[in-house]
């Protein structure tokens, strides 16, 4: 029988044990407010992880759910639908893409990415142009493929053999990408700001070299944009900040606003080696997600949205900016719209985590970035009165680690 009242314990008994989540349980979500079992109210600056790009249960969103619910849930790839091809019409109208492949998160949007450059390399060369460089602090997904392909090795840690021909490099270190790359080289994957990585924003003269010499050994840049995307840098993309357009992007996080969804836009250049049966995914354009996400890209690409993105990042890096003139904890805020990073001071370094905790308890929802960032990626139309309130807690929050 289904317990009415779970609780953190019940996790411990029949879940496997990879996460280890705090007690509290949210039960309810309106806006950029959380409620728990017990009632007690938290706003959410940390949005599932930069995934909840409008808040929780946005009335338009919701009502795009229920409206497709009642028509169609789910198809075979025998057959197309209707939400995903105007998902897919939408995200190449918007973007540098000609082609769209729908996936169920980022990570299989980043598979998908790889195994393309793979057989492009293929396709053009043969099997010794295969080789995929990345950068060291990068995150790409937990499958085998893509945690290879990222730059932590505690990722990999007990589950070697690890696919080879991986290659990871400093980041925002052009000549290291000059050195490394050749024409054995399939594909560059870099994030246009690092996320898991601590929040670090690339130079854009490095991103500018990394699509020169792509073109010069004929390999595929991609932007790995599933915590950058759809609208949390202040623009749709963040290639679209620097000006630097890939051949391929993934996306993914705040793309479903909540719903899992996620997808690889490639030029048509790129695209045309994953021929039939080369790929696949048996719930990748679900008609349910595609019209979910479908919505957020309509609601996000209105220009007060992304306008006001960029308004909120001020407010809260300014925020941020007054707190650590009080308290002297931050050697850096950094990051681009609404995902912003805090590094802190070396005293502090290794306990982020206790930030995050303290300010739970004051009712605010944070993140940390690795073991040394607070990390914040909140509903890109959080209303200001909630980031100011979250602020005065999390000052609260921080004050009570530095005195403990």
């Amino acid at each position: 029988m289904t317990d009415l009242h779970p609780n953190r314990a019940l996790f411990d008994q029949v879940m496997v044990p990879n996460y280890s989540p705090v007690s509290v349980i949210p039960v309810k979500g309106e806006g950029s407010r959380l409620w728990d079992q017990e009632g007690r109210e938290y706003i959410d600056l940390a949005g599932g992880i930069a995934v909840n790009s409008l808040g929780h249960c946005h009335p338009e969103l919701v009502a795009a759910l229920k409206e497709q619910a009642d028509k169609l849930w789910h198809l075979s790839n025998v057959y197309t639908n209707e939400p995903a091809l105007n998902l897919a019409k939408q995200l190449c109208d918007l973007t540098f893409a000609d082609r769209v492949f729908f996936a169920n998160s980022g990570a299989e949007a980043n598979e998908a990415a790889l195994k393309l450059a793979r057989r492009y390399g293929w396709d053009k060369v043969g099997e010794e142009k295969h080789e995929i460089i990345s950068t060291r602090g990068s995150f790409h997904g937990r499958t085998l493929f893509t945690v290879t392909v990222g730059g932590q090795e505690k990722y990999t840690e007990g589950f070697r053999p690890a696919p080879g021909g991986i290659t990871h490099i400093a980041y925002n270190d052009i000549a290291a990408l000059e050195a490394a790359i050749s024409d054995k080289t399939c594909a560059v994957m870099l994030e246009p700001v690092q996320g898991e990585g601590g929040v670090r924003p690339a130079d854009k003269a490095y991103l500018e070299a990394a699509r020169r010499l792509c073109d010069k050994h004929d390999a595929l840049l991609i932007f790995d944009e599933v915590q950058t995307g759809v609208g949390r840098s202040g623009k749709l993309y963040s290639y679209m900040t620097y000006g630097v357009t890939p051949d391929v992007l993934t996306t993914a996080k705040s793309l479903g606003g909540g719903f899992p969804v996620g997808a690889m836009l490639a030029t048509a250049e790129a695209a045309k080696c994953l021929v039939v049966g080369t790929h696949g995914s048996t719930y990748g354009g679900n008609p349910l997600a595609c019209a979910v996400a479908g919505k957020v890209l309509d609601i996000v690409s209105r220009p007060e949205v992304l306008a006001g993105v960029e308004s909120r990042h001020t407010r809260l890096k300014n925020h941020l900016e007054e707190i650590n003139a009080k308290h002297n904890i931050f050697t850096e805020v950094r990051g681009q719209g609404l995902l912003i990073g805090a590094e802190l001071t070396e005293a502090w370094h290794g306990k982020a985590k206790d930030f995050v905790n303290a300010a739970l308890e004051e009712g605010v929802m944070i993140l940390v970035a690795g073991p040394n960032v607070l990390r914040m990626a909140p509903s890109l139309v959080i209303p200001e009165a909630d980031i100011d309130a979250a602020m005065v807690g999390l000052e609260r929050a921080i004050a009570k680690v530095l005195a403990a």
